[in-house]
């Protein structure tokens, strides 16, 4: 069998994996997101944190409720890093540097998961376990949660409430995250990923030496790691590591646990606003560009040149033999369409264009299918500039799911699709304009500037990839993509939530003749083009400066 036909038959079988999860998922997180009913284990988490789940809160109260959250697990993961060597289960391993420390910190809470570090090398088990493996878990639901409140917003009128974010935040972890992570760890496990806590063993003689490797709960971890979109890997090959990932088989499955929730949020939409054919135009839009995506990054990678590429059956330069080019070419695409950032092979080393693709896939706001809850309320917010500007062709005041979309939505809208490029724009012209940041990379030309360009989209953006060959574990590197982490993953929240409380006060619309049906094929493909030309006038010049130069001149 050919490589290529090896590579679709993955993305099919993916594909169908996908569709027959889609319906039990999405309607199940519909009811866990209704429900007025709280489990036990739920209640002693509300009675030992203090809040009250059947409190409603309108958005201020929701956003103060998002923040001071996140701030406490930044604090609380500084914290141990910095007194990790104190702490049992270190395997000798040192505090970690201030600066590190505040960027691990700030990426793990911001469901970034970048690494500036090497995880077998500076972590040890109760770091991993106590301190990053939670935040993969409550950093997802906290997407989760404000995902529903912008839905309940659309769902509900002449009410600002947009239900209670302690509730949302632990149905999120204990409904739906942890028991679907329970399941993926047992997968992972049996099909070659580690768990346990052994400490640092000596493996063979290697060039007159020998290779130390350190275990850990590496599959509990890898689970949760690409559920919840996090991305962060406990060794520093990520997913290209055969303990997190093995087999051909267990790459198929990272990918399917990458894309579930974002795919299965677009039922849950649909569901609690009551027409699920909204949900299946949004779910059509993103599995679109996806498979766009997909289809283009595995051409690029497959088209070699030369015998070199011929004999290995296209551009294998970073990849692992075991996945080959259609199986991490899938997981490029997956990884960076999606917040997730956990990489199974090196994307420096893609061709030009495949990694300006990759490069692409972030700067389209990671909305196909996007982070968990993140990428549907981006999605959302797109939805909503499309239906803004097919009421501008007609002369007519948009609306959507009954709402109409008028100067304070609108204006809340374009500031969210506004804060990601001024970051990664502001940030890349200022390392690029200075001496000391451009000391870190690794390439000159069009090639070192993607480098820092991927950088940055991918801290600002919220997806914690790598381009490789720049040394980011430097001051300025870990402070401003830091930065670029916490302001690129909360101050799209502020608007999302106000404008969650906007839609929620108005009363429905009745829909007439001329209003703009959202759930057929033309506004999808309406959505799409909104969606590309937005990205495209905002990224071009900056692309055309980076992968775009390489892959021309390739």
């Amino acid at each position: 069998m050919s490589p290529e036909i090896a590579g679709v038959l993955q993305l099919l079988a993916l594909i169908a994996a996908l569709a027959l999860a889609y319906r039990p998922l999405g309607d199940y997180m519909a009811r866990v997101y209704s429900s007025e009913k709280h489990y036990e284990p739920e209640k002693w988490i509300y009675k030992a944190i203090g809040a009250n789940p059947t409190s409603e809160m309108r958005w201020p109260a929701y956003l103060r409720a998002v923040l001071a959250f996140s701030a406490v697990s930044v604090l609380f993961l500084y914290l141990m890093q910095r007194a990790q060597g104190v702490l049992p289960g270190s395997l000798g391993f040192v505090a970690i540097d201030p600066d590190q420390a505040f960027n691990t910190a700030a990426s793990f809470v911001a469901n970034t998961n970048w690494q500036s570090y090497y995880g077998e090398q500076a972590m040890g088990h109760v770091v991993q376990t106590s301190g990053l493996a939670v935040q993969n878990f409550v950093s997802a639901a906290v997407g989760m949660a404000v995902a529903v409140a912008l839905v309940r917003g659309f769902a509900r009128s002449r009410t600002g409430e947009l239900g209670n974010f302690w509730a949302d935040l632990v149905r999120g972890t204990v409904r739906v995250l942890l028991p679907i992570s329970v399941i993926g760890a047992v997968v992972l496990v049996a099909c070659g990923a580690i768990q346990n806590f052994t400490g640092i063993h000596e493996v063979g003689q290697f060039l007159g030496g020998t290779q130390q490797w350190n275990g850990g709960a590496v599959a509990s971890q890898e689970a949760i790691k690409e559920l919840g979109t996090n991305g962060g890997g406990y060794f520093n090959a990520n997913s290209a590591h055969p303990f997190e990932n093995p087999t051909p088989f267990s790459n198929l499955f990272e990918i399917f646990l990458i894309l579930l929730i974002p795919f299965a949020l677009t039922r849950t939409f649909g569901r609690m606003v009551g027409n699920l054919r909204q949900g299946y135009a949004i779910l059509a839009t993103m599995g679109i560009i996806w498979v766009a995506f997909t289809a283009l990054m595995m051409w690029t990678e497959f088209a070699h040149h030369g015998p070199a590429f011929d004999v290995a059956g296209g551009a294998m330069e970073g990849k692992e033999t075991r996945f080959g080019v259609g199986g991490s070419s899938i997981f490029a695409v997956a990884t960076t369409l999606t917040s997730t950032g956990a990489v199974n092979s090196f994307h420096s080393s893609y061709t030009g264009l495949g990694g300006g693709i990759a490069m692409l896939g972030m700067q389209l706001g990671e909305i196909a299918p996007g982070g968990v809850g993140s990428g549907l309320y981006g999605m959302l917010i797109m939805a909503i500039i499309a239906v803004f500007i097919a009421g501008l062709m007609v002369g007519r005041t948009p609306e959507y799911l009954g709402k109409k979309i008028g100067t304070r939505e609108i204006k809340l809208a374009a500031c969210y699709i506004l804060i990601t490029p001024a970051l990664v724009l502001g940030f890349t012209a200022a390392a690029m304009a200075l001496d000391t940041p451009a000391h870190s990379m690794t390439n000159t030309g069009a090639h070192g500037f993607s480098e820092i360009l991927y950088a940055y989209t991918s801290g600002a953006n919220n997806n914690g990839s790598a381009f490789a060959g720049l040394n980011a574990d430097t001051q300025w590197f870990n402070s401003t993509i830091g930065i670029a982490m916490l302001l690129g993953r909360f101050l799209p929240m502020v608007f999302v939530l106000a404008l969650a409380g906007s839609l929620a006060e108005q009363k429905p619309v009745p829909e007439t003749a001329g209003t703009l049906r959202t759930d057929k094929p033309l506004y999808a493909g309406l959505l799409v083009g909104t969606i590309v030309i937005i990205t495209g006038l905002t990224y071009f010049p900056a692309l055309a400066l980076g992968p775009l130069a390489e892959g021309l001149a390739s």
